[in-house]
């Protein structure tokens, strides 16, 4: 995994400044923290560990216990970077121990301030080890000191540091309001060096929690102030990040399609590295940084002239870095570029030969983790070149480096990186069981990988997904040739739920919690109800389906290319909101019949199957399977099965709409609004289909046009147990999450927010929702993976299922159309058998797809 990162010690933490005494024979030792803190921002980490531990003994044997125990804090933060968490645990509790004697016996202002910077420290520590609550707590703590100490930067830092344990934990709506906090208390402050670096903390988190845009605003406003003050580290500092926002931002409009701004992105970072290059004249870590990531992006964009002008530059400077963790990842970085340049210019031996040399750099330094991730990539430039032997040896090694330090998220690659090659020297079985062990890192790994590594949201499909989707191909190879067929399907469909987890986790910069419910188990109950499973590999499709009332399941294969699969749902894609194409959805729609339902026709046949439940992969989430048409019987696929979708393999509880009563909060934008720089059209019949639900259910509650706000929203769903809330307003799905929203009366209330304000009737009320629908939605033009986003709202909206339509209808068939699910709901149907039974409602009036065919019933279909 390659990781583009900020400056070095981009840490909010920060050495605590020593004590004063008046004890004249101290000088030395003081002496020796100085040079210590000097070596640390230079990277050279093992030569600050030994002068630390040497003051600390000085210190401890002067009985100066405040100065002692601040080096141990000391200590402890060089301890982290260095990836030795067992002496830097060691270091800080000692720390701590000792500052909490001296605030027994006499707590001074200044022991007061130590001992929020230690609190700091081990805050830092705990976030690393995936002890998130723990790190919250304790920053929590120290916070609470500086407010009393009224320590306004020092709090600032603190704030950005629990933002960054809020995120991880879930709770990212509170961690951009505390954001937004400080921010707000920067902008107070007067120009300074400590708000420009404040500004640039800040941006830096804002880019990892997904909040792009914002990110680059405030890292403008770093360089702003940095340039005011004439600090040209700090600007340099902001402006690597600035590239590294702009880097991200083009992964981001790669995922939605739009290769213009992609582009136009690319040739912003690129001059954001170069100017960091041009001002970091003093900081020669920062220029070489901003370097190595400029090249890393010249390389992708195969722009190999100028990206070649830069070698000899980069490789004078890691020539002559010091020994450090910091050298021996510019190397690998350096490696990892050149590797993707290999031609008359660069020889393989050259590439080998740096990385050789940070392996042995890393070794010097007993930094197992660096040793490790130095031996694991030129394992993988070994694959690269075929020799196999050689590059099993070294990954061998690198996952032994790896795992003695539990350091699961370098740890996977390498297991994925083994199977690579077992599989290239044909030992399908060995090679499977890497790749087990990979996915089972990775799981590990679920709650806590971005927060481990940031960047790893803007490479998941370079680094994460294809974990998975090689994992599963593996496992249908040995299906097909073992007696172990129904294991390793149902290990091939657990596989693809995890990455259907991950991709959400991803999205959302944070874990998903799904409660859990197996779907098999409810199958058997449900004995009409059948699952299918699709599953999109290189050159096949894969269909798994599941029946009530037997063990078995069963795979059907069909050879289609993914490229030619994606191509024709991308079309179907583009001709199903434009009412005119009904001949071409028709032609598209009947060839993916043939690929996804032909197959497991036999299957279905007089089983008294009336419900379908699709588990749905990649593209296919893109269009309504309602619309599959069958050329034999001359139907689509809506008039032979009530269909259904569900974002994994477990929902959250089911249970069947009878019974409960329909109590719908109503709601719409019919007026044209212009929001955030976008402008939204009038919705005509929204009123309409308001009065037409109204009109259906015995309790409702109205918001419409000005009365739509999120407060007003957010009141209602509090205050009353409504099992139903129906949206009739603009509304978009995408694969970037800040382009996921719906829109209210005055802002885009994004899926985030969306989130926050549907769950929080949890806390105030424990009815669930039982139907969410959003009426007039769309799927981003041209974003391949937009029903992420639909997806997302699904899994987070807190209510069994969510009803969407996948683009936008304003047309009298709309108001139809709810008055008949609502009439159908209301006659105790289940939620799939109404939805089948509206749309056919409308299909009989008006067959284009366009009109029926855009509602799609995601989770609980009882």
């Amino acid at each position: 995994m390659t990781v583009v990162t900020d400056s070095p010690k981009s840490t909010t933490l920060s050495f605590p400044v020593l004590a004063t005494t008046s004890t004249a024979n101290q000088t030395e030792t003081y002496s020796l923290v100085q040079k210590s803190q000097a070596l640390y921002e230079a990277g050279q980490l093992m030569e600050a560990v030994q002068l630390l531990k040497k003051a600390a003994n000085e210190f401890k044997a002067n009985n100066d216990v405040l100065n002692e125990a601040i080096t141990l804090s000391n200590l402890s933060l060089v301890y982290q970077q260095l990836g030795q968490w067992q002496e830097a645990i060691e270091a800080i509790a000692q720390s701590i121990k000792l500052l909490q004697t001296l605030k027994n016996s006499d707590s001074s202002q200044q022991q007061s301030q130590i001992f929020a910077q230690a609190l700091d420290v081990k805050g830092g520590l705990e976030l690393a080890q995936g002890q998130t609550e723990a790190a919250l707590s304790t920053w929590q703590e120290a916070a609470k000191i500086y407010q009393q100490l009224n320590d306004t930067l020092a709090l600032i830092r603190n704030r950005i540091n629990q933002a960054q344990a809020m995120q991880a934990l879930g709770n990212y709506l509170q961690a951009h309001k505390t954001l937004i906090s400080v921010q707000r208390i920067l902008q107070k402050q007067p120009d300074s060096s400590l708000k420009a670096t404040g500004l640039h903390s800040l941006g830096n988190v804002l880019r990892s929690l997904g909040y792009l845009n914002d990110s680059h605003k405030i890292l403008e406003e770093s360089s702003s102030v940095a340039k005011r003050v004439g600090d040209a580290i700090a600007q340099s500092n902001a402006l690597l990040s600035l590239g590294n926002t702009a880097r991200a931002q083009t992964y981001a409009q790669v995922s939605l399609g739009n290769s213009n701004s992609a582009d136009n992105y690319t040739k912003t970072a690129i001059q954001y590295y170069q100017q960091a290059v041009q001002i970091a004249s003093a900081t020669p870590t920062v220029r070489l940084q901003a370097q190595l990531n400029l090249l890393r992006l010249l390389v992708e964009q195969k722009e190999f002239s100028t990206a070649k002008a830069l070698l000899s530059q980069i490789q004078s400077q890691i020539n002559n870095l010091p020994p450090s963790r910091t050298a021996v990842n510019y190397r690998i970085n350096f490696a990892q570029s050149l590797s993707k340049i290999i031609q008359n210019e660069v020889q393989p031996k050259d590439v080998a030969k740096m990385l050789a040399q940070a392996v042995e750099v890393a070794k010097n330094l007993k930094d197992e983790r660096s040793e490790s991730y130095a031996l694991g990539t030129l394992g993988q430039l070994y694959e690269q070149s075929g020799q196999l032997s050689d590059a099993k040896g070294l990954t061998q090694q690198a996952l032994v480096k790896a795992e003695s330090i539990n350091a699961q998220d370098i740890a996977y690659q390498w297991h994925w990186q083994m199977g690579r090659i077992l599989q290239k020297q044909s030992h399908i079985p060995a090679a499977t069981a890497a790749y087990n062990r990979a996915y089972n890192a990775l799981k590990s790994l679920r709650n806590d990988l971005v927060a481990i590594n940031p960047d790893v949201q803007f490479s998941f499909r370079e680094s994460i997904e294809p974990v998975y989707r090689q994992y599963v191909d593996l496992l249908l190879q040995l299906e097909e040739n073992t007696n172990q067929k129904s294991d390793n399907l149902l290990q091939a469909r657990q596989v693809i739920e995890s990455l259907q987890l991950a991709e959400l986790d991803n999205f959302f910069r944070s874990p998903c919690l799904l409660p859990r419910v197996d779907l098999d188990k409810l199958v058997e109950k449900e004995k009409s109800t059948v699952v299918i499973y699709p599953i999109i590999l290189d050159k096949r499709l894969e269909i798994i389906t599941r029946l009530p009332g037997q063990d078995t399941i069963y795979r059907n294969t069909t050879k289609i290319s993914k490229n030619i699969l994606e191509n024709t749902v991308e079309q179907l894609q583009k001709d199903l909101p434009v009412a005119s194409r009904e001949p071409d959805v028709k032609q598209y729609s009947q060839q993916l019949y043939d690929w996804l339902i032909k197959p497991i026709e036999a299957n279905l046949a007089n089983k008294n199957i009336n419900t379908l439940v699709f588990v749905l992969d990649g593209a296919l989430r893109n269009i309504p399977m309602a619309i599959l048409y069958d050329k034999q019987q001359q139907k689509y696929l809506i008039e032979k099965y009530a269909i259904s979708l569900a974002p994994g393999l477990q929902l959250i509880d089911p249970k069947p709409l009878q019974n409960i009563r329909l109590n719908v909060l109503v709601a719409g934008i019919e007026q044209e609004r212009f929001i955030e720089g976008q402008s939204f059209s009038e919705l005509s019949n929204v009123t309409q289909e308001l009065k037409q639900v109204q009109s259906e259910v015995k309790t409702s509650k109205k918001l419409l046009n000005q009365d739509l706000t999120e407060i007003n929203l957010e009141k209602q769903i509090q205050s009353t147990p409504f099992s139903v809330v129906h949206l009739a307003t603009h509304g978009q799905f995408s694969s970037d999450v800040e382009q996921t929203y719906i829109l209210t009366w005055d802002n885009l209330l994004k899926v985030r927010e969306l989130d926050n304000l549907l769950r929080t009737r949890g806390e105030s009320r424990p009815e669930t929702i039982e139907l969410l629908v959003l009426s007039a939605c769309k799927t981003a033009t041209g974003d391949k993976r937009a029903a992420l986003g639909l997806a997302g709202v699904a899994v987070r909206a807190g209510a069994r299922s969510t009803l969407a339509t996948l683009w936008t209808i304003d047309d009298e068939s709309t108001s139809e159309f709810m008055g008949e699910l609502y009439r159908q709901l209301d006659a105790g149907v289940t939620k799939a058998q109404a939805l089948q039974r509206a749309q056919l409602a409308i299909l009989a009036k008006e067959n284009r797809p366009y009109f029926w065919a855009p509602y799609v019933l995601v989770g609980n279909w009882l």
